[in-house]
């Protein structure tokens, strides 16, 4: 019996990181999986966007971000994002726990797709039922 390869959505850290070529362990990480193992949500997709909006001058680094862009599968926020963001926000209000809008829309992407999430940030390991790697650990 064979089991399907996990699928990673990258959050934006673990992007950007790849897009400057900063840590050593997200490249050999990166370079052991397989391409079509790597996606990440069009909310990073825009969070990156963002960045490069607030830069209009860095035109290496816009060329670095589009070329990731252009490798990189973004998947679209759907109904079925969007019905796992409700649910999540809500339970972590509840529990006293939130996080922030666009770090809960990732996690609830996540979630939806069936993806385990790629991120430096160690707040989502609050999130039920989200499996998280930090890709940038040694």
């Amino acid at each position: 019996m064979s089991t399907a390869p996990v699928r990673y959505m990258l959050d934006t850290n673990i992007a950007s990181n790849i897009i400057r070529s900063t840590n050593n362990a997200v490249r050999a990480r990166l370079q052991a999986s397989q391409p079509a193992q790597m996606c990440i949500s069009s909310v990073t997709e825009g969070e990156l966007l963002f960045g490069l909006a607030k830069k209009p001058q860095a035109s290496a680094l816009r060329e670095a971000v589009q070329s990731f862009l252009l490798h990189v599968e973004v998947l679209p926020w759907g109904r079925q994002a969007a019905a796992a963001y409700g649910t999540l926000r809500a339970a972590l209000e509840l529990g006293g726990t939130p996080m922030g809008n666009l770090d809960t829309m990732i996690a609830a992407h996540a979630l939806a797709a069936g993806c385990t999430l790629v991120s430096h940030d160690r707040a989502f390991v609050r999130v039920a039922g989200l499996e998280v790697e930090d890709w940038a650990q040694a």
